[in-house]
């Protein structure tokens, strides 16, 4: 088979087309795996019990927890602390408060991120109520809870060794895909 140039054109056009398609539906969940891999932008990781570190180190690092309500979701949310001396290795659980004050049953999502962004891969969650819809009925308030650890490992890291404040910082967001049911 003979293919010349003037065919071989338009072959490698849509050739790239295709590949440029394919990328662009495979960009969100290669990234969302480079940043579990990584820990980039603060993205957390995900552990059982069963990987809980058996040592703990006599360091501590100050966890700050910052929460916050995106406009269009009437809800209060705080933690039940501000701050609390974290060792790594030290399994350590914190409670939130979420009330819906409205006349409305509404849904939010809360998503995650801790600063500085390298700690990131060294904070596991072993619980959170993050990234699930959460559906609050009028007035109604419920108690979620975040159980983490902090991996040993973060000690060794020259990119977080001098660093001893840490922010993890949540916020809900409105879910669309709740449904006002009018029957």
């Amino acid at each position: 088979m003979n293919i010349n140039k003037k065919n071989l054109t338009p072959i490698a056009l849509v050739s790239i087309f295709f590949l440029m398609l394919g990328l662009s539906f495979a960009s969100v969940p290669l990234y969302e795996l480079f940043c579990r891999v990584t820990g980039f932008g603060g993205t957390t990781q995900n552990a059982s019990n069963k990987e809980i570190p058996k040592i703990v180190i006599n360091q501590n690092y100050k966890m700050r927890f910052d929460t916050n309500i995106n406009g269009a979701l009437e809800w209060n949310f705080n933690s039940e602390i501000n701050t609390l001396n974290l060792k790594p290795g030290e399994v350590r659980t914190v409670k939130f408060n979420v009330k819906n004050p409205g006349s409305e049953p509404s849904s939010g999502t809360a998503s995650f991120n801790v600063s500085p962004s390298p700690f990131g891969i060294y904070l596991n969650k072993i619980g959170c109520f993050c990234f699930e819809k959460q559906t609050l009925k009028a007035g109604e308030s419920k108690e979620f809870v975040l159980t983490f650890f902090l991996d040993p490992k973060v000690v060794d890291d020259n990119k977080t060794k001098n660093i001893a404040d840490v922010t993890l910082s949540f916020t809900f967001f409105s879910s669309d895909y709740f449904k006002k049911d009018n029957s």
